[in-house]
């Protein structure tokens, strides 16, 4: 079986997930793999990056003044801060927007304050708060400045999504009649395609020189660095997207998916990765992630001593006990294989 990690209480092994990994470089040669590298995987939230270029290639991120922390947020799935609300509030107030145009919906945010805060002022949660409401607010910043419908935004026929879809299609090398769309938890549409392709796709933004068309590589350039600059945008206070990019001072870009997906591309190397865990569970794609990195040689020169709280993690019990750990247990194979075949 292909376990990527075991969770142990004591000395003994409680519970194992399953995974799969993906090592491409940007010409897109499958270098490394665990599992099944063309694993078909709704990549979620990990596509936010490429679902943003779309904002820069418009033109609508120069019009609307967008700076690279809005584009950065626009990447995220983040915490609901207020840092990361008011700059949602600013994109749409820049689009001339209102926040009732947002078509996220709405959660309880990771930031416990700012939900506690709401409380105590009796107010109701709004769609600013949800994890996407960066990523739509970019759209509808998008919609607005090519004078399309705005109420239809996020769905798969408008223009907005199919441009993403074009955008989809490029950059993971994938062709779009060969990609099922979903509906993401935010109510836009979420691609699947193989695990490689994810990979392949984060190798090209890591390395914009990969891709042809020098538009869309300026476009790429402006959200990487972006993303770097400001990775507390893309997640938040003590999330590992955030942690990851902030270790590796602008090395490496990051970003998790819903049911346990993170990809990542080394700026250094070129190298993308996708991740994938079977069940879908998230607790232990950090750790994995870390290892991934470890075993391609990535950050040991100080970075994942900086993350060395998600790597093999404890578990803890109610009194916070440590009673166990996560610990990884896959090793990459290589392999060469060009997924132009």
């Amino acid at each position: 079986m292909n376990v990527v990690a075991n969770v142990y209480r004591g000395e003994m092994v409680e519970s194992s997930h399953l995974g799969h990994i993906a090592v491409v470089d940007s010409q897109g040669t499958l270098l490394y793999s665990f599992g099944d590298p063309l694993r078909l995987t709704y990549a979620r939230s990990s596509m936010k990056p490429l679902q943003a270029i779309p904002i820069i290639e418009t033109g609508a991120a120069d019009r609307f003044g967008l700076e690279p922390a809005d584009l950065s947020l626009c990447c995220a799935s983040h915490s609901g801060e207020p840092r990361h609300r008011l700059r949602a509030l600013g994109i749409l107030e820049r689009a001339g927007q209102p926040e009732a145009v947002l078509q996220c919906g709405t959660h309880v945010p990771r930031d416990e304050e700012s939900y506690k805060q709401l409380i105590r002022d009796g107010k109701p949660l709004t769609p600013v708060f949800s994890n996407c409401s960066g990523k739509h607010s970019g759209m509808i910043a998008t919609a607005t400045h090519m004078g399309e419908d705005v109420s239809t935004y996020h769905l798969p026929d408008h223009p907005v999504q199919q441009r993403i879809l074009e955008v989809v299609e490029d950059i993971a090398g994938y062709p779009k009649e060969k990609i099922y769309m979903g509906t993401d938890g935010c109510g836009v549409p979420v691609h699947r395609l193989p695990l490689a392709n994810y990979a392949w796709a984060f190798a090209k933004l890591a390395k914009p020189q990969a891709v042809d068309n020098p538009v869309r590589r300026k476009a790429i350039e402006r959200i990487t660095d972006a993303m770097t600059a400001h990775p507390e945008m893309v997640g938040g206070n003590h999330r590992y997207c955030t942690d990851l990019m902030t270790a590796f001072g602008g090395r490496v870009i990051g970003k998790a998916g819903a049911e346990s997906v993170y990809c990542l591309g080394d700026r250094q190397t070129g190298l993308g990765i996708a991740v994938k865990i079977e069940d879908g569970g998230a607790r232990a794609i950090n750790a994995v992630v870390n290892e991934a990195l470890r075993q391609l040689g990535i950050g040991l020169d100080g970075p994942l001593e900086k993350l060395g709280s998600y790597t093999n993690p404890p578990i803890t019990n109610m009194s916070g006990i440590t009673v166990g750990r996560i610990e990884t247990v896959f090793a990459l194979e290589p392999i060469q294989r060009s997924l132009h075949e």
